[in-house]
């Protein structure tokens, strides 16, 4: 059997590749098999060499016996063969929540009557494009195209497509946030003045580098006394845009992990340990006790934005300090152990990142330099007395 490799100009102006070639037909009547030709678009990057290899694979799966067609599938009923034989059982509730947002807003309005053949890497594009020019925050786009491709991909391991048209799709550029700290005198100042039932939510930020949905997630239970540390095993979700929230498991494994506490953050907790209790006594049975270290005077988990926006920006406001973003308390503990000496690798394994790379990236500008002493170091270890500093008398 033979094929050809042909291009086409589409309506927009594009060249096309294509791989063309007899599709084995079942035998009629007659015991004969008609001829039916198929175009077969050549994947991304669209190129004749693609086609090309694209042509070559079809003939030898044909030659073997082995060619089969894509099933067929609008796009909405994947949607549901997906959540339900792949997504379910695979993330957080909380995460299936969020998948359910973007296919109703935003995916399903836009391809789900459509074939799932038929989607294309042009159309992704545009649904970007689109939705970036109607407001929305390019992490939000990002997020919408990175659901897509990971949805087309299982759909070519489930011989759906043969490919994931939108592997070349482009994610948008996200800004990068000035990162911000506090400086230690700040860091004084501003536990001097914040109020006495926000202090020890505000010292475990910034001695323990947690992010505000794992301290809102703390229990007493996860603190290990004797090893001053903290198994960080939950993170509470704030809900969003019609997304339920509520506790679910960190991310990732490296989210997972145990930070270290100071003593005067175990002291700190301790003392609220105590202030809580009367709290208990005081409502009685009103009072739902879910082991959380910081809670409403119910028991109940505290909302997400009060306490790591409108509280927080308040509290900054009282102590004269700027505003920062709850997160930069995050960055202000990575800022302090630098600033003391600690090692990078410490750091990483106090603020979970999953490598010393990602720690790096971040806060490698604020490492001290310390190269011209590192040399004299190794000039005095090599070749015995100090070598002189001015270059002039050399």
């Amino acid at each position: 059997m033979r094929g050809s490799i042909q291009k086409k100009t589409l309506n927009n102006g594009t060249l096309r590749w294509y791989a063309v070639y007899d599709r084995p037909q079942p035998m009629d009547d007659s015991g004969s098999r008609r001829r039916r030709q198929k175009w077969e678009a050549a994947p991304p990057p669209n190129t004749k060499k693609a086609a090309e290899r694209l042509l070559a694979e079809r003939l030898s799966q044909i030659h073997r016996n082995e060619f089969t067609e894509p099933k067929q599938i609008l796009f909405r009923d994947y949607v549901d063969l997906w959540i339900k034989n792949y997504a379910r059982g695979q993330v957080a509730q909380s995460t299936l929540s969020l998948y359910d947002s973007i296919f109703r807003n935003h995916l399903i309005p836009a391809f789900g009557g459509i074939q799932l053949a038929g989607i294309t890497a042009e159309a992704t594009q545009a649904l970007s494009s689109e939705k970036l020019a109607d407001g929305l925050a390019p992490q939000t786009v990002k997020h919408i195209l990175r659901l897509m491709k990971q949805m087309l991909d299982q759909a070519v391991e489930w011989d759906y497509l043969r490919h994931n048209p939108t592997k070349k799709v482009r994610f948008p550029k996200i800004p990068r946030h000035e990162m911000d700290f506090l400086t230690p005198d700040e860091v004084r100042a501003f536990f001097s003045s914040v109020p006495k039932n926000r202090y020890a939510f505000y010292v475990t930020a910034i001695m323990t580098g947690l992010r505000v949905g794992e301290i809102i997630a703390m229990k007493w239970a996860n603190i290990d006394w004797r090893r001053r540390t903290y198994s960080v095993r939950e993170s509470f979700t704030r809900r969003r845009s019609g997304v339920a929230g509520g506790f679910s498991a960190p991310k990732t494994e490296d989210s997972a992990a145990n930070v270290h506490l100071s003593v005067a953050c175990l002291r700190t907790l301790k003392d609220h340990r105590a202030v809580q209790a009367q709290q208990k006594l005081k409502m009685g049975a009103e009072y739902e006790d879910n082991d959380l270290i910081f809670a409403t005077d119910h028991g109940r988990p505290l909302d997400h934005k009060n306490r790591g926006a409108r509280q927080f920006h308040a509290d900054l406001k009282a102590a004269g300090l700027r505003r920062i973003r709850f997160h930069d308390l995050r960055h202000t503990c990575a800022a302090l152990l630098i600033d003391q000496g600690e090692s990078a690798k410490f750091i990483q394994r106090q603020l979970r990142h999953t490598s010393i790379q990602t720690t790096m990236d971040r806060y490698g500008h604020l490492l001290p330099e310390h190269g011209r002493e590192a040399m004299s170091r190794l000039d005095e270890r090599l070749f015995g007395a100090a070598q002189p500093r001015d270059l002039t008398a050399v």
